[in-house]
Parts: structure tokens; C-alpha cells; sequence
């Protein structure tokens, strides 16, 4: 059995599901971070348990051809990306694997995935920049990105994946917090200021809110001017979290300058998205996948959509111009409120937002409905569908379905049970199933809404058996 500590020299086999190299040595299985299939390494064991374990590359003995030099001087130790040493058509290739075999392994499916969508941009593609700020322990900060898995602050200055304006922001934090003397945040003590900074571009006007513990902020006017310097356009917001959570936003907003919230066009929708609105982070990829979906619901004649986990309302509105009614449904009233405003400002009559959670509000809104040529969008965090909406999705009747999904396990999972290749027991276990569900998969398309990263966008549509 290996010994923690100790360098050993093996080949990689394969990657694995977060995109780390699977590795094999003295009878154990290992897996190693930034490392290629092909290539044989050097490494440390840090972790060995029984028969599996977890190693540090120290060396790469014989490249692959797909080893690229990363862009970013931190890569290896911010959490972000997790593939800057690998070839864009080598992403591309590891994100069609993992969905297939997160469809294989989780939900007992066997599907033929086709290679994603690509993104035009591979770097400098994310309009939203999203910052953790922590006590440097001598009164004053540190600010960067996590470490993988913790909470621990790589400092930078910049970060690849984003445009060139966030080099200018964090430049301009750093220059207003180090004059006025602002204390980040000690998650420990709980004391301190600033805990994070979030940055939206909305087509070239930027929504700036700084989270913080306290209900005010040193010497705005210094913080509005040099953020005037180096943004085109832009609000600030406040917003206190004095909460010992790890949840970023508090409850309370306070707009410092400007509108607090900020509109543009797409599809020809007019819409308007502040601070905790949803909007997808790749303008590019998301567009295309916006395409795909509503190609979906063209094609299977629906009559009325039910838009779930709608945000601000963006994707409903495109829905809306294409059927005779849409429902969009979401929790946060902030984005319900912007999609009020953009049903209002597109003169959408057939377009109604509920607020609420998606399990309390779908129930009963497909009874209403029940009887129409009826199709869902369901769009849900990274958790996936709840199972009391995966069950009033399944008795509603609703003869089309499009998901959408950032996480390729929760998605073979929701799947399983819609198809029926997974079956829930009593207690709640999901165990295999013979197939007989209520729907089946018409398509399915991944889009790399992420490069250089290890999570994947992917798009299906169901029919009713």
C-alpha cells in the first residue's frame, strides 16, 4: 500500500468527473489534479486510503499533446479553473465524457452525447466578477479568489476569464481600502468590514455592490471616483451580510450612486437586471442556448409554457412572443420585479410572473392549466430539481419538457426519475428502475458556458410518453 508522502512515478489513464487525472500505483488508485490522460508524472501522495488516494503533481515526465501553458499566474491555486493546461477541443471532449458518464453512472442512462457547443470567447468571456475579501490579520485585507475546496484567499490582481475591466476594479478597490484604511472581513471573529466585492456588466454598464458587515462604508466619495476612473458607466450598491453564513448577500441593499439596476437588449427583449438577479455569466454561449430551447418549444407546438426558476425574466419574454400564454416563475423578488418591468416594457399581455418557490406555485398552476397543450422549462440551481417538483411535474401532464443544467450529477438524477431509469423507495433511496417513466429524452446538447473550467451548460428536451 503507498505511503502518505512519498513520490511515485505512474501514467494517467483517465481524467475524472472534476476533471483531475486518474492515476494507478501500487495497487491504489489516485487522483491527481492537472494532469493529462497519456501522460506519465511524478507525484506526492497526500491522502492515501483504502485503495484510493489523492496526489500532487511535482513533475510531468512526458507532456501530452494537449498540454497548453495556462494564462493565469495563479492557476493551481485559485479554485476557478480547474483546465487552463489543457487545449479548448480537449475541454470540449472531457465535458461531453463527463455528461455521459454522469448519465450512465448516476442515472442509469445510456446516451450517445454529442460534443458541446463552443464558446467564441475562451477567455475574458464572464460578465460577472465575484471577489472574497478577508482580514489580512494586521488590520488590514486580503483580496483574490478561494482555494479549492476552502476558504482561504489566493491574492491577485486580475483574473483571465474575465474581461480586461476587472484588472481596473480590483485595482480600484485596492487603492480605496488601502487609503481609507477598510478591514476586510475575519470569518472567525466575525468582525471587520468588507466581505465581497460583486461586479455585473450589463453591456457596458457595470452594477458594483460591495458586501459588508457594517452598514456603512468609509469615504464613498473616494470609492465613486476612482471606480468613475475606470468604469464607462456604473451604480454602487451596499449591501450588509453581518450574518455568520456563507451565503454572500445579506438582506439589506442601499443604492450609493446611480440606479441600483440597469437594462439592455437581447433577442429584442428589453430587460432591466439588478445585483441579485440571474443572468447567465457567457453573453455569447448563453444566447445560443436561449436558441435552443425556444427551437425546442417550437418544435413540439406548445400552447402554454411554464417557465421555472425564470430569473429576470429574460427567457420568458422570448417564450412569450412564441405562445399564447407563459407563466415564469422564481423566488427572488428583486428578478420578479425586473421581469414585471420587461413584461410592461415589451407589452407582453401574455406573460405572468408568480413569486414563490417552484414546488409551492407549479402544483396548482398546472391543475389551472391542466388539459392544454402544455410544456415546462425548468431551469434550476446547481442542487438540481426538488422531488416535489420532479413529481407534480410528472403528474401535470405537461406533454414536453426542456431542462436546462449546470451539473451534469443532478441532471443524470432528475432525468433517471422522469425516464424511470431511476425509482425512488419509501425511505427516499433512489435505486435502478426499469425505464417505464413518464417521459423519454427527444435531445440533448451540452453548450461550454464555462472554458477553462470543469463545469459544462447542457440543454434536454423530453416528451410524454
Amino acid at each position: 500500500m503507498p505511503e502518505k508522502n512519498e513520490e511515485y512515478i505512474a501514467d494517467v489513464l483517465s481524467l475524472g468527473t472534476q476533471g483531475e487525472g486518474v492515476l494507478s500505483a501500487d495497487g491504489t488508485t489516485f487522483f491527481v489534479p492537472f494532469v493529462l490522460p497519456g501522460e506519465r508524472v511524478r507525484f506526492k501522495a497526500l491522502k492515501v486510503g483504502k485503495g484510493v488516494g489523492y496526489g500532487k503533481a511535482l513533475e510531468i515526465l512526458r507532456p501530452s499533446p494537449d498540454r497548453v501553458v495556462p494564462r493565469c499566474s495563479v492557476f493551481g491555486r485559485c479554485g476557478g479553473c480547474q483546465l487552463q493546461h489543457m487545449s479548448y477541443p480537449a475541454q470540449c471532449a472531457f465535458k461531453k465524457e463527463a455528461v455521459q458518464s454522469a448519465l450512465k453512472k448516476i442515472g442509469n442512462i445510456v446516451y450517445d452525447v454529442p460534443m458541446p457547443v463552443v464558446s467564441e470567447k475562451k477567455y475574458g468571456y464572464r460578465n460577472k466578477l465575484q471577489v472574497p475579501v478577508a482580514a489580512d490579520g494586521k488590520g488590514g485585507f486580503v483580496m483574490g479568489f478561494y482555494a479549492a475546496r476552502s476558504h482561504r484567499i489566493v491574492p491577485t490582481d486580475d483574473c483571465a476569464i474575465h474581461p480586461d475591466w476587472a484588472k481596473k476594479v480590483f485595482a480600484a478597490f485596492d487603492g480605496y481600502m488601502r487609503k481609507n484604511g477598510v478591514e476586510g472581513y475575519d470569518e472567525r471573529r466575525g468582525t471587520g468590514s468588507v466581505r465581497h466585492v460583486v461586479v455585473r456588466d450589463m453591456g457596458g454598464r457595470f452594477i458594483v455592490t460591495v458586501v459588508s458587515r457594517e452598514a456603512a462604508l468609509q469615504n464613498t466619495s473616494d470609492l465613486i471616483g476612482r471606480l468613475r476612473g475606470v468604469l464607462p458607466a456604473f451604480t454602487l450598491l451596499l449591501n450588509v451580510n453581518d450574518k455568520p453564513t456563507n451565503v454572500i448577500f445579506g438582506d439589506r441593499f442601499f443604492t450609493l450612486c446611480g440606479t441600483g439596476v440597469f437594462d439592455a437588449v437581447e433577442g429584442g427583449i428589453a430587460y432591466e437586471a439588478g445585483a441579485q438577479t440571474f443572468v447567465q455569466v457567457n453573453a455569447d454561449v448563453r444566447g445560443k442556448l436561449y436558441e435552443g430551447a425556444l427551437a425546442a418549444l417550437e418544435g413540439c407546438g406548445a400552447q402554454t409554457v411554464a417557465d421555472c426558476y425564470s430569473g429576470a425574466g429574460l427567457l420568458t419574454a422570448m417564450i412569450a412572443r412564441r405562445v399564447r400564454k407563459v407563466y415564469g416563475i422564481e423566488v427572488v423578488p428583486e428578478a420578479v420585479r425586473c421581469a414585471d418591468r420587461l413584461k410592461e416594457r415589451n407589452g407582453l399581455c401574455n406573460m405572468e410572473n408568480i413569486c414563490g418557490k417552484v414546488e409551492d406555485v407549479l402544483p396548482a398552476l398546472l391543475e389551472r392549466e391542466r388539459g392544454k397543450r402544455l410544456a415546462l422549462v425548468l431551469d434550476p440551481p446547481r442542487a438540481g430539481i426538488g422531488r416535489g417538483v420532479l413529481s407534480a411535474v410528472i403528474a401535470s401532464g405537461a406533454e414536453h419538457l426542456v431542462l436546462i443544467s449546470c451539473n451534469p450529477a443532478t441532471l443524470a438524477r432528475d432525468l433517471g426519475i422522469l425516464t424511470g431509469t431511476l425509482r425512488e423507495e419509501a425511505g427516499g433511496a433512489l435505486v435502478r428502475g426499469d425505464g417505464a417513466g413518464a417521459y423519454r429524452i427527444r435531445s440533448l446538447q451540452p453548450y461550454d458556458m464555462f472554458p477553462q473550467t470543469k463545469h459544462v451548460e447542457t440543454l434536454v428536451c423530453l416528451e410524454r410518453k
